[in-house]
Order: C-alpha cells, then sequence, then structure tokens
C-alpha cells in the first residue's frame, strides 16, 4: 500500500509539477523577495528541489511551491496569521491532503478487488449454468 500511495504521489505532483525555476524567477512569480523564499525554506513551510545532491546546490521552485508560497502570504497578510500559525495550518493541510491520497489508493484496491469477485463469480455462474444445460441433456435423452 506504501508503494501504491507513493506512485500516486509521485503521478499527482508530476502532473502539477512540470515547470521548475530558478529562485529569482519563483520570488518574482510569487511576488516575494528572494530571502523570503530562502526564510520559508530554512522554516520548512517550502521543500523546493535541488538541480543537483549538494545542499549548495541550485533551488528549483515549482508551481506547487510558488502557488504554496501565495498561500502563505494570503494567510499571513488577508488573515493576520503569524508563521507559527501557517506552520500549523500547513501541517493540518498537508496532513489533509496526505489522507484523500491515502483514500484515493485504498479506493483503488478495494475497486479491483470488488473487480476480481465479480469475474470470480461470473465464472461460477457460468460453470453452473454449463453443468445445468448438461444434466437437461441426460434427463432429456
Amino acid at each position: 500500500m506504501k508503494r501504491e500511495l507513493y506512485e500516486i504521489i509521485v503521478s499527482v505532483t508530476n502532473a502539477t509539477d512540470d515547470a521548475e525555476y530558478i529562485i529569482s524567477v519563483a520570488a518574482q512569480k510569487a511576488e516575494v523577495h528572494e530571502q523570503t523564499l530562502r526564510h520559508y525554506e530554512r522554516l520548512g513551510l517550502i521543500n523546493p528541489a535541488r538541480k543537483g545532491v549538494s545542499k549548495h546546490s541550485p533551488r528549483l521552485y515549482s508551481d506547487q511551491d510558488i502557488e504554496r508560497v501565495i498561500y502563505i502570504r494570503q494567510l499571513m497578510r488577508d488573515l493576520g496569521v503569524n508563521l507559527a500559525g501557517v506552520e500549523a495550518i500547513l501541517r493540518l493541510r498537508d496532513s489533509m491532503e496526505m489522507q484523500r491520497l491515502e483514500f484515493l489508493v485504498e479506493r483503488e484496491r478495494m475497486r479491483q478487488d470488488y473487480e476480481g469477485e465479480i469475474t470470480r463469480l461470473k465464472q461460477i455462474i457460468q460453470r453452473l449454468q454449463h453443468r445445468g444445460e448438461g444434466a437437461e441433456e441426460t434427463t432429456q435423452g
């Protein structure tokens, strides 16, 4: 189940995160300063990809990362939420998204189980019908 969840997460992420931007472009798109992006990353509010394996590799921001920064700014500006509150909200939001993905995985597993059971029962019905036809021929002959 964990592997299926991982595959769904990867497919959802890949479907929505086609573009990747360097920090200057991402900051411009999110309408924040580059230092704001670095600060949010240090706080763990965003987690941009890295171009290489080193912690000094250039950050690459996805559209999803930029949307998250915009959401953070809206929480702070429009609702007056401080960074600690933003962190709690994002943690809950991420948890809800993970639960949604787990639900999708479980629903798909159940659908496959039901389809397998339907196929099995149809095969039993066909065998019984075939036996019934053979029994009718024996009694008629």
